[in-house]
């Protein structure tokens, strides 16, 4: 069966803190989930209904049949899941302050085995005939992961192309680097998501307004900026369409801009306009901040559909 979306980045075994407003000291127990941005968008994505696969790897040990079988009872084809005889299987710890603290704690060294993913291992072919590709920019941030996704870009040579920035410091050596990396790998994609402080990586603007211009003047042909507490901004040729947040009980905010996502990724190949694409987006992004896991909480089609309607009607 073809594959609709095919998306290439981090994975990890989330390990989240089941008790909150405390340092992880203080935790005394975690719940274990499947995570990683771009395995979250696979997953987010299928629960909506659409075929897909992520490009990643995991250690020889038993952390990675575990992402697996998670991958599978969520519906995300593992073709492409690779096994690094080396490296460990990556862990996140986080703390859950609501409604807008939430630190992470990676456990990705000497490095994570989906930084370790290569040329060889492309399905060019199929990267090619997936009708969505996503890619982050974690995948950038280290060899031979950045060579092999600036070998996927390239290679591609049509359809839709997302770049979500997703920029974390500190697998960077440097903001300078990181924004050179970006700005190549944007000139092989139609779509880009940041927040205010991803975007200003990429384009040197941390104003919504001008950098959506900017990225657009790169070819784009969507640039989306979330803005927290100010909603969504969305920039096309056409204009600018804006989407208000959605009011929720913040309970985890991490896995929300994978929810953000998967749901772009739906919006996407529905062919809907930005406005429509950024609100649907938004809600599924504002379900996911008021649970507890990532890719174990992704909403369904019916639960963004069902908060819309109640947004609307506030």
């Amino acid at each position: 069966m073809s594959l609709e979306i095919i998306t290439m980045g981090r994975v990890s075994v989330d390990l989240y803190p089941e008790q909150t407003g405390v340092r992880l000291a203080e935790v005394e127990t975690f719940a274990k989930s499947l995570g990683g941005s771009a395995t979250n968008v696979a997953v987010a994505a299928a629960r909506l209904g659409h075929r897909s696969a992520v490009i990643t790897r995991v250690g020889d040990d038993g952390f990675g049949p575990y992402i697996r079988s998670a991958l599978e009872e969520f519906g995300v084809d593992t073709r492409y899941v690779g096994t690094d005889q080396d490296l460990r299987t990556p862990l996140a710890f986080c703390e859950i302050h609501p409604p807008d603290d939430f630190p992470i704690l990676f456990y990705r060294e000497p490095k994570a085995p989906d930084m370790n993913v290569t040329v060889e291992d492309l399905d060019f072919e199929g990267i090619s005939a997936a009708p969505l590709f996503w890619i982050t920019g974690t995948g950038l941030s280290d060899e031979p992961s950045r060579t092999a996704t600036l070998a996927a870009l390239e290679r591609r040579p049509a359809g839709i192309t997302v770049f979500d920035l997703d920029y974390r410091p500190m697998l960077w050596k440097s903001q300078e680097e990181a924004g050179n990396c970006y700005r190549e790998a944007l000139r092989h994609a139609t779509v880009a998501v940041g927040n205010q402080s991803e975007v200003e990586v990429a384009v040197g603007a941390g104003d919504p307004f001008e950098a959506s211009e900017a990225l657009l003047e790169m070819g784009l042909d969507l640039a989306i900026v979330k803005r927290g507490p100010d909603g969504v901004l969305a920039r096309t040729s056409a204009g600018v369409s804006e989407a208000p947040p959605i009011q929720v009980d913040v309970v985890n905010g991490l896995g929300a801009g994978d929810a953000f996502g998967g749901a772009l990724c739906h919006a996407l190949l529905s062919g809907w306009d930005a406005e429509r694409a950024i609100r649907y987006a938004n809600a599924a992004g504002a379900i996911v901040a008021s649970r507890l896991a990532c890719a174990d909480d992704m909403p369904t089609r019916a639960e963004i559909e069902d908060l819309l309607e109640k947004s609307s009607g506030v």
